[in-house]
């Protein structure tokens, strides 16, 4: 079955448009006849090019907070996606809205049908709103996930503009050793071989990382995209996925980073799914499917499993012996006292400042850390072309 595209006027003559399934273009004809429609015009769509496709951040921002508008406004869910859809500038995001509009008008889920679109709508995107459907409140769940959607295109701005001067310092550093090694240190050492000086360890050494150097490069490539594409495979076998990001925590100093990002990420979703109505069971559930280390993931659905069989989900958290202990302690208040959704609006708060608070140092230590690296490797050539000129001069004067 294929998509197609079809603009028609409604019986009070007003243009309209959207996108349907049908196995032929004259079937798709008739079925927008059954809609009380006049069709003027049906052609197929590059579905597929619109499910692969990915969009600008901001569009997707724009698309949700309009949507929460609308339905808050009292507007029906098929009405305000037909509206955003021609209101969007960008033509996959209009494509996808109409096709998503398409899918509920016949009786699927809105998560569902916005999951045909997992370029567009992630997992975040798609659990949020299943918690909003299936608590009666999308508005509220729309109005959620965009302050969640624009916080996040905050974040990712401000790492984007921290990261410029260390990655562009990073970059002409390599170039300038890259450069010294290529082209200027072999025609001095030119001059000295034919002096018929004998050169040193470490200008020998240099010579023959610059006579190999893109052969170096090439294995260096070679074995990051191998070591890439096992991860990948690996990956693929929960089991194994589950050790691997086990062991992703345990690296000194990125390891601590990740696991209270995704403590961030997991308290974050929590506290908006909760909040659009959604109990403890299900928006954990939701949750773990968003959560990046499998291994976290898998502890948190332990912890689900425990809160179904009328545990405290709490003591399986702690019992992991790797969640921070004022993550443990605010979640077991918050849950004794009845007020959970706001003890992980706390944790999210606590979190996010650990988060900055980590990035920054690590990006004040960055900085110097690149210079001193570009001025030792420029330093060791140096030496490797003044020690030979050393070495005639006491020959000379011997």
């Amino acid at each position: 079955m294929s998509s197609y595209k079809y603009f028609a006027l409604d019986p009070a003559g007003k243009k309209t448009s959207g996108i349907i399934d049908a196995q032929s273009e004259r079937e798709a004809r008739q079925i927008v006849k059954t809609m009380n429609l006049t069709p003027l015009k049906v052609h197929l769509t590059n579905n597929k090019k619109s499910k692969s496709a990915k969009i600008n951040y901001k569009n997707l921002l724009f698309a949700t907070r309009q949507i929460s508008t609308l339905l808050d406004s009292g507007v029906t869910l098929d009405e305000t996606l037909q509206s955003i859809a021609k209101e969007v500038d960008n033509k996959v995001l209009s494509s996808a809205l109409h096709s998503v509009r398409d899918e509920v008008l016949q009786g699927k889920r809105i998560d569902v049908a916005l999951s045909s679109f997992p370029n567009i709508f992630d997992q975040t995107f798609c659990s949020l709103i299943a918690a909003g459907d299936a608590s009666g409140n999308l508005s509220s769940a729309f109005n959620n996930l965009a302050d969640y959607l624009e916080e996040s295109a905050q974040i990712r701005q401000q790492v984007i503009t921290a990261m410029t001067y260390p990655a562009l310092l990073m970059l002409f550093s390599i170039g300038v050793v890259f450069g010294l090694l290529t082209f200027v240190m072999p025609q001095i050492v030119d001059q000295f071989v034919r002096a018929g000086a004998t050169l040193p360890f470490l200008t020998r050494a240099l010579m023959t990382l610059s006579e190999h150097s893109f052969l170096l490069l090439s294995i260096m490539f070679a074995a990051g995209t191998t070591t890439y594409l096992a991860y990948k495979k690996l990956n693929q076998d929960p089991q194994i996925a589950i050790k691997i990001h086990q062991k992703f925590l345990k690296i000194p100093l990125l390891g601590s980073f990740f696991l209270n990002a995704e403590v961030e990420r997991f308290s974050s979703i929590m506290h908006l799914m909760m909040k659009s109505g959604l109990n403890l069971d299900m928006a954990m559930e939701q949750a773990q499917r968003i959560i990046g280390n499998k291994y976290i993931a898998s502890l948190i659905n332990q912890a689900r499993n425990d809160l179904i069989e009328g545990k405290d989900f709490i003591l399986s958290l702690k019992a992991a012996k790797i969640f921070p202990s004022l993550f443990i302690q605010l979640l077991s208040s918050g849950y004794k006292s009845g007020n959970l959704v706001f003890m992980f609006e706390k944790v999210t708060q606590y979190m996010k400042q650990e988060i900055e608070n980590k990035r920054s140092t690590v990006l004040a230590l960055l900085e110097p850390l690149i210079i001193i690296f570009m001025g030792g490797m420029i330093l060791v050539i140096v030496l490797a072309i003044l020690i030979p000129i050393m070495e005639m001069n006491t020959i000379s004067l011997g």
